[in-house]
């Protein structure tokens, strides 16, 4: 129970259909408490309190659960550790496979509970063999199927969300409103939750530390400076410090960062057009498609609010190859590629590598 709507309606619906239900707060965090402005962040202390004030509620026992060391150690060093080497993670993501389906149903089980059951906009459904699948929700607008994508047959197993069916965020909104939640009209969180100023640049800096460097274009003649090639991401148009103009006057963009160079390549908006990306850390969700070294039809999303790509995937050499049908613009190493066929969530890999439409030559 994060201490915001959704986890609070997910709670009550799981009472309401004969579930013995026990509410837990991750505390993921010792830094000092604060409470939490506007709508950044998540798992402060105000927000503990609130998912206690739902829990004596709906007449369930609530316990705060300190997961802040395996936070510290699966997501933020790791996060740090991804663009130090030049690449860019999805926390959120990370957070799902590392601490809500490994920590904590680990621990779940452990002491005889089922299942974890969470407030994500996702659906689980039982094909005619009995195997579970993860699906998209109803409400794609909310559909969080993306940062589920790490879940594998045994964490799906385990897992329960009462959200996915619902055909809106209103719509849970009302639900709340009408059990008497005062957390109805909480504004959604955002951002990165230990980030909770949303200046993850300036949080970078700090972490990570600055450096001078060259910003070079494709041909490697230096065009600007930076001071920390971490602060930049494959895309990012704006802020380049660019000192040289493009021969044809056209903006350029954020083509890849290198780290052990201390570099940032920018170059034209079609050189951002990826063909082929592919990962070695791939997971299933579920039973994965008959021979998977073969070519199989599907479609591929990036981002978590990105619309999917029809493409065909397949394992290569221990690797999970996505080739789209048309280009993904501005992929970055370090994303998730999950996969998809039609609502339902066949797996993912992490970027390692990318190629592009447009010859370095060119």
């Amino acid at each position: 129970m994060s201490g915001g709507v959704d986890s609070a309606v997910a709670a009550a619906r799981a009472v309401d259909a004969g579930h013995d239900v026990v509410g837990v707060h991750l505390a993921l965090s010792r830094m000092p408490g604060t409470l939490r402005t506007g709508s950044r962040g998540c798992c402060t202390i105000e927000d503990s309190m609130d998912a206690q004030r739902v829990a004596n509620m709906i007449g369930i026992p609530y316990y705060v659960w300190d997961f802040s060391e395996r936070f510290r150690l699966d997501v933020v060093e790791d996060f740090i550790a991804e663009y130090s080497a030049g690449r860019t993670p999805n926390p959120c993501l990370r957070c799902n496979e590392k601490i809500k389906f490994a920590a904590l149903l680990e621990k779940a089980l452990a002491l005889g509970f089922d299942a974890v059951c969470t407030g994500h906009y996702a659906s689980i459904v039982t094909d005619a063999d009995g195997h579970r699948e993860l699906h998209r929700a109803a409400a794609w607008a909310k559909d969080q199927s993306y940062v589920l994508g790490v879940l594998t047959a045994d964490q799906l197993a385990h897992a329960m969300f009462p959200l996915g069916a619902t055909p809106s965020k209103a719509q849970v909104r009302a639900e709340a409103a009408e059990r008497g939640f005062t957390v109805a009209r909480k504004p959604d969180s955002h951002d990165i939750c230990f980030i909770p100023d949303g200046d993850t640049r300036g949080w970078l800096a700090e972490h990570v530390g600055t450096a001078p460097g060259d910003v070079v274009d494709r041909s490697g003649a230096v065009v600007g400076s930076h001071d920390g090639a971490h602060a930049y991401t494959v895309g990012q148009r704006r802020g380049l410090g660019l000192t040289v103009p493009a021969p044809d006057g056209r903006p350029r963009f954020v083509l890849e960062v290198r780290p052990r160079e201390n570099t940032v390549v920018v170059g034209p908006r079609e050189a951002l057009d990826i063909v082929e990306l592919a990962g070695s850390r791939m997971t299933w969700a579920g039973r994965p498609p008959a021979h998977v070294e073969r070519p199989f039809a599907c479609q591929v999303q990036v981002r978590a609010h990105a619309d999917p790509v029809p493409a065909v995937a397949f394992v290569r050499d221990g690797e999970l190859v996505v080739r789209p049908q048309t280009p993904i613009n501005g992929v970055a190493p370090g994303q998730s590629a999950v996969v998809y066929a039609g609502t339902r969530v066949l797996g993912q890999c992490t970027i390692d590598r990318t190629a592009c439409a447009v010859p370095a030559d060119a």
